[in-house]
């Protein structure tokens, strides 16, 4: 797939940990932040696959902002105080790679998300973050 499916546009936010790997597209409907890119050479290791520290970045990325969709306006930050990644099967470049949260508790203190990760709509991952939030 060379463009991303219906509803996804490009990221607004940038970071220079990222712009490698742009262009990212982003969707936030109904309090998930989805992210999204089409698997290219930038994002795979020398086996060809998608590199596993992409997909980390990216799910941390996706779960960090479902959180923030879920807190609104109150907390001055939030940052991740755990990630762990199931890697369960390779995603290859050109495959459209999607990552959609899931706010499982979002308190005063600390917020956990779980995420699906797919690729051409196979399940290749699922993550799990769990953030503190600063208010």
């Amino acid at each position: 797939m060379s463009t991303p499916p219906l509803g996804f546009a490009p990221h607004p936010r940038h970071s220079p940990a990222t712009a490698a790997w742009e262009p990212i597209y982003s969707c936030a409907d109904g309090g998930v932040y989805r992210l999204g890119v089409v698997i290219a050479a930038q994002h795979c290791n020398t086996r060809g696959t998608l590199h596993g520290g992409v997909l980390a970045t990216l799910a941390d990325n996706a779960c960090g902002l479902t959180l923030g969709l879920a807190l609104g306006a109150g907390p001055k930050g939030i940052f991740t105080t755990s990630l762990a990644i199931d890697y369960v099967g390779p995603g290859q470049a050109g495959q459209w790679l999607e990552l959609t949260p899931r706010v499982v508790k979002a308190g005063k203190s600390s917020g956990v998300v779980d995420a699906l990760i797919t690729a051409d709509g196979e399940i290749i991952a699922r993550a799990n973050a769990t953030f503190r939030i600063l208010g």
